[in-house]
């Protein structure tokens, strides 16, 4: 994934915001970056993001809040352009898409003020900052032309001739609008970029001379690729890959899998399975957990894409996929650190024509596995899992956490959410994780001082999935009782609908302050689904602040009033992690 500067950023925007009208007047889509408290500081963030990005929008939401947002778009164009806006740094990386369902009066653009008045003059190809291409200095043997003649002679050419002459320019750095055959202002400012970068006169129109020596460079390159389409009927893909270097090496559901040919060390995987946004999470974290995607580079889960790249010394990947029709579809591609800037070419050609071309999915029946590989691999490929995982959270600001004893005793390495490594002390019932390298938590808890009230309601932050998804999920309930059912102290009981994977998890009431931690039902009781148990905050201070055991300094919760829905969900998700139990 490119880091786009500002240039590239705002050419991005005017590509997502000029193009394909009839398909956002369907499917309109915002993505919301921020949300205020009060109108005059929505009015200042407004103008701020509006000097710097165009279709900047203000809402207020049902919560009272002020949100700004961008857009309308279409889904697909959000998503992408979420990401690339993300990625670099335009707005912020908890920016989501949403569908407007909570967007009331708007407040900005300002009275008057024409909201796409920042759109640049440009069309839907957004023209680049020009590299410097492969020698390609040679004299031209075809004849030259004034601008005219040149702008005649480039009307005669056919629609493929044209898509040509704009792959020539995506190949050598020049493009990176749409193949589609239409010759807009980007693609003359790409044209005269490529003129530039060759010592020619920048006029935006290729003489027949000019484009004779770009495509013929091109050619050249690309046929060391040997790019080709390939139509995967199995999988329900079809992309361009550099058959040069690859060959066909099998089918191992969901994956259909291409090995480097002839030594070379490239190798590609096509992605096809029925799925949903859950499986497209889990996806994103299963790949991220193989030794072939390193944890150096950028990562982007989209509601409907993901794109991850990494790189070490040793490799470098690229992994997208996006849902289409009810299904999960996408590639990785796997390359040698030393091929890098061979791949930074090829990597556009590809992106760009990966399409699904139907409902049709990979059949997991293709090749026969058994039970006990099927739950191993993932596709044919060992992906490292741990044997158990639970939920914890932070309950200081140095990364401390906590979670159920029994979640973590018997491990060889505990982790938090994957990459931090902790120590493990036993209290009890409780356990007390203290990583092992500085930890910064977007949140952790400050307990309630009072006993809970009966008809609280309540929110539970948990991994209800376990390692299945990248982010904690909230179930809403209600504390029934101030005791255990039969009087305990220490304890309340739940009216919620929690899962296996939540406990451990944090239960805080309407202000955000913590009432305790998820635990299981007394054993040899089987009890209705929607009846929880919490370990109340008195009960965890007393055990986490005794000098003989956790001695923390614990933070009491001084707020009284009732948080709003965006920070109570911040407040929950951010302090709940993910524990993981290896071997």
């Amino acid at each position: 994934m490119r880091i786009f500067s500002f240039t590239r950023v705002m050419a991005l925007l005017a590509a997502v915001f000029m193009g394909g009208g009839a398909a956002q007047a369907q499917d309109q889509v915002w993505l919301q970056v921020e949300a205020q408290p009060n109108l005059a500081k929505a009015q200042e963030r407004a103008g701020a993001y509006a000097a710097a990005l165009p279709e900047v929008q203000g809402y207020q939401l049902d919560s009272g809040w002020y949100g700004i947002a961008i857009g309308p778009m279409g889904s697909d164009r959000a998503v992408e352009l979420l990401q690339s806006l993300t990625a670099s740094g335009a707005i912020p990386p908890d920016s989501y898409i949403t569908d407007g369902a909570s967007f009331g009066p708007a407040f900005w653009p300002a009275e008057g003020q024409d909201p796409a008045a920042a759109l640049p003059e440009q069309s839907a190809e957004p023209a680049v900052e020009a590299p410097v291409a492969a020698d390609q200095s040679a004299e031209p043997t075809l004849p030259d032309e004034t601008p005219a003649e040149a702008k005649a002679s480039e009307a005669a050419l056919t629609d493929a001739q044209r898509q040509e002459l704009q792959m020539a320019l995506k190949w050598f750095g020049f493009y990176e609008g749409k193949v589609d055959g239409r010759i807009g202002s980007g693609s003359r400012k790409s044209m005269a970029a490529w003129q530039e970068a060759q010592g020619l006169e920048p006029t935006g129109i290729l003489t027949t001379a000019q484009r004779g020596q770009l495509v013929e460079g091109y050619k050249s390159e690309e046929g060391l690729f040997g790019f080709a389409m390939v139509t995967e009927p199995e999988a329900g893909i079809e992309l361009t890959l550099p058959m040069a270097m690859l060959e066909f090496d099998g089918y191992s559901p969901p994956f259909v899998r291409y090995k480097g040919k002839d030594g070379a060390q490239v190798s590609a995987m096509l992605i096809s399975e029925p799925g949903t946004k859950a499986t497209l999470a889990g996806l994103y974290d299963i790949l991220q957990s193989l030794d072939t995607m390193p944890t150096e580079g950028e990562r982007a889960l989209g509601e409907d894409s993901f794109t991850i790249t990494g790189r070490n010394d040793r490799i470098e990947s690229l992994a997208y996929a996006m849902i289409a029709g009810g299904n999960v579809k996408g590639f990785v591609l796997t390359w040698d650190a030393a091929l890098s800037a061979q791949m930074q070419r090829v990597l556009p050609l590809v992106q760009s024509s990966f399409r699904s071309t139907g409902e049709k999915s990979m059949d997991p029946g293709l090749v026969p596995l058994d039970e006990a590989v099927k739950r191993g691999l993932i596709a044919g490929i060992a992906a490292k899992q741990p044997k158990a995982s639970a939920t914890g959270f932070f309950v200081d600001p140095k990364g401390a956490a906590v979670t159920l004893a029994s979640a973590v005793a018997s491990c060889g390495k505990v982790t938090l959410d994957h990459r931090t490594e902790v120590t493990v002390k036993a209290l009890g019932d409780l356990a007390l994780l203290t990583p092992k390298t500085p930890v910064a938590p977007r949140a952790f808890a400050s307990f309630a001082p009072a006993a809970p009230v009966p008809g609280t309601p309540v929110t539970l932050a948990g991994y209800s999935w376990g390692e299945r998804l990248s982010a904690p999920v909230l179930t809403r309930g209600t504390l029934e009782e101030a005791q255990g059912l039969n009087g305990e102290q220490g304890v309340a009981r739940l009216n919620i609908g929690a899962m296996a994977g939540d406990l451990g998890g944090p239960v805080l009431d309407a202000s955000g302050a913590v009432l305790g931690m998820l635990i299981p039902a007394p054993a040899g009781k089987e009890l209705p689904g929607d009846v929880g148990f919490v370990a109340t905050s008195a009960t965890l201070s007393q055990v986490l602040a005794d000098p003989a055991g956790g001695a923390l300094i614990l933070t009491p919760a001084t707020a009284t009033g009732k948080a709003t829905p965006d920070a109570l969900n911040a407040a929950a998700r951010g302090m709940t992690v993910l524990v993981s139990c290896w071997e």
